[in-house]
């Protein structure tokens, strides 16, 4: 299992960067070529959502990305650090589970219909979204 992690400060700027990386690593796992548009959009609509989030609550605190490649799948997890509200535990959850409001204001709809498999993980010290698409596992150059 290849992980490659990445941080960056909550400027949009650095979400186009976070696309390329995100999509270079997908493609050299295996991704399908068909299935790296919907990588690149939905990274970029986590990576955009978490530079939102830090720019209201923690603009000096860094936004975490971990890319693997994990039997079979490419993993993306996009780690902020901004506070919910929206629920008080550390633990996954169904995506109906959340509120209009999170669900739309977040675009963690958009997420959902991108990604083969999302899962939301709200706290009070943040929320991490972990979003797969299916990989061959073979390594390619870039």
């Amino acid at each position: 299992m290849a992980t490659v992690e990445l941080t960056f400060s909550a400027l949009p700027a650095h979400v186009r960067t976070a696309r390329l990386v995100a999509t270079a690593i997908a493609r050299r796992t295996g991704v399908e070529e068909s299935l790296l548009d919907e990588v690149r959009l939905a990274v970029g609509e986590a990576c955009s959502r978490a530079v939102e989030a830090h720019r209201a609550h923690c603009p000096g605190e860094p936004i975490r990305i971990e890319l693997r490649d994990d039997s079979g799948r490419f993993e993306v997890t996009v780690s902020d650090q901004a506070p919910s509200d929206e629920i008080t535990q550390d633990e996954p959850f169904d995506l109906g589970m959340l509120s209009d409001s999170f669900m739309s204001g977040f675009g963690i709809a958009v997420i959902a219909g991108l990604a083969d498999d999302v899962e939301v993980f709200p706290s009070p010290k943040g929320t991490d979204i972990r979003m797969s698409w299916p990989a061959n596992g073979r390594l390619t150059s870039l």
